[in-house]
């Protein structure tokens, strides 16, 4: 993988770029990519270089959801340069700022770049739902099966599948027919996929090919139970306070932002365990517990009584009270 891709000089070459020094960026858990292209000396321009290798990855959805969030006014980068059939795009350069390792840092800036990303959010939820794919109960229960196909083995457990999924379409089926108006939805919308362009407040997005039409709920659950990064339960209820203050949303919404809390913790669960025994990548596995916590305090919420009663009965206590346990 330290070999550059075969094709990328004459890329480069043809989108202007030549002679540009070329560092290799950290990628993430896809086939993706990354470089950052360098040219000029005092003042270096630089830009962004992405290859998606078809047949594992497809830069078209990048490219068209990256079109549609410029036509809203949203802050995604500038594309330069394509050529999708090959795997090449060369896109504005966001700098280093992700705002997981900014925060790290500057943590008194947390509430500040919190309440940036909330509102780019509210921003996002006022534009008609872009040209995408329905965020339906196919998508959903595909993705909560994650766990009963990858941590569930992993643990030796033998799970209720069938009942699993009926589990979930009891408890989804309410949310989806009382949604008045889907949203465009990033899916990915968390603390490493957020770029901070000289303040908090300035914020850019990235890994954003996946969008779907779906809740609103969605992308706050991406960001304010991360993955990657500890939110605090304080932070969290004071953004979703600023959340639906801007957006003016329902009573049903916090019962949905715990259902989609679930549903998509549930997932990320199988997601890491998949990313260790399928791919090799045990750096996954350190944020299991911080998943975990998230969806059992969202298991926890009366919209998620049929799941619960799954967990309940399916997965050990021992392994709920340890963050989902260690899989080797």
């Amino acid at each position: 993988m330290s070999e550059l891709p075969e094709g990328l000089h004459q890329f480069v070459a043809n989108a202007g770029w030549a002679g540009a020094a070329i560092e290799p960026i950290p990628g993430d858990a896809s086939f993706r990519r990354y470089f950052r292209l360098r040219r000029g000396q005092d003042a270096p321009a630089t830009s962004m270089l992405m290859y998606a290798p078809p047949p594992e990855e497809d830069p078209l959805p990048f490219l068209k959801v990256a079109a549609w969030l410029s036509e809203q006014g949203m802050r995604g980068p500038a594309i330069y340069a394509q050529d999708a059939a090959n795997g090449w795009v060369l896109t504005e350069d966001f700098g280093d700022d992700r705002m997981r390792d900014w925060l790290d840092l500057h943590p008194d800036g947390e509430q500040s770049a919190y309440a940036g990303a909330v509102d780019a959010l509210a921003q996002l939820h006022k534009c008609s739902a872009g040209p995408f794919p329905a965020y339906d109960m196919a998508v959903y229960q595909r993705e909560t099966a994650l766990l009963t196909q990858w941590y569930a083995p992993a643990h030796g457990l033998s799970v209720d599948a069938q009942g699993y999924m009926a589990a979930w379409d009891a408890a989804l089926a309410p949310m989806i027919a009382r949604l008045a108006r889907p949203v465009t939805v990033l899916r990915d919308y968390h603390a490493e996929n957020i770029m901070l362009l000289g303040d908090p407040s300035a914020q850019g997005i990235i890994d954003f090919q996946d969008a779907l039409v779906g809740h609103p709920a969605y992308d706050l659950v991406s960001l304010l139970q991360d993955a990657r990064r500890d939110v605090s339960p304080e932070l969290e209820a004071a953004m979703l306070e600023r959340y639906t203050q801007q957006a003016g949303t329902d009573g049903d919404f916090l019962a949905d932002y715990a259902l989609l809390g679930a549903q998509r913790n549930a997932k990320i669960v199988g997601i890491f365990t998949r990313l260790y025994k399928r791919d090799g990548k045990p750096r996954y596995l350190g944020m299991i517990p911080r998943v975990w916590t998230a969806m059992e305090r969202d298991l926890a919420h009366p919209a998620l009584a049929p799941v619960a009663r799954w967990f309940d009965k399916n997965i050990p206590d021992d392994l709920r009270q340890n963050g989902g346990g260690t899989i080797a």
